[in-house]
């Protein structure tokens, strides 16, 4: 995105080093600032049920609220927070990228919008691990 100009270099080299080392789904949502998220379903989660290599999970957040900012985490993963993304004003509230998962686990799809933690949540269930399996 940087090399787009979509973003400076700066924005790029930035990362949440607390939320990425955070331990299980709870302590993600804290450092995050998302306390107890609300389920909602105005947020989709799109994963495959069975995810074949655990290597290269397909994921995606799509939702029809204007989101600020959306993360995806995976609750058995050694690192809770797998990809965490913040969205530009004018955006469509849409994210896809590929994740590893070591084993079956609930994926979390979490999107800020209006100050408010929305999420959703879905079990994929992996047949090769992805995290060192």
């Amino acid at each position: 995105m940087a090399s787009a100009g979509l973003i400076s270099v700066a924005q790029a080299q930035e990362w949440d080093k607390a939320a990425f080392e955070g331990k299980g789904i709870d302590d993600v949502f804290k450092i995050l600032g998302a306390g107890s998220p609300e389920k909602s379903s105005a947020v989709t989660l799109n994963a495959p049920d069975i995810a074949e290599n655990g290597a290269v999970v397909p994921v995606g957040i799509t939702a029809t609220v204007k989101a600020e900012q959306m993360a995806i985490l995976v609750e058995k993963n050694p690192s809770s927070l797998a990809a965490q993304f913040f969205i530009p004003a004018g955006t469509d509230s849409f994210v896809t990228t590929r994740i590893k998962m070591g084993q079956t686990s609930n994926v979390y799809g979490l999107v800020k919008a209006d100050g408010k933690w929305l999420m959703t949540v879905k079990e994929v269930k992996v047949t090769l691990g992805g995290c060192g399996g």
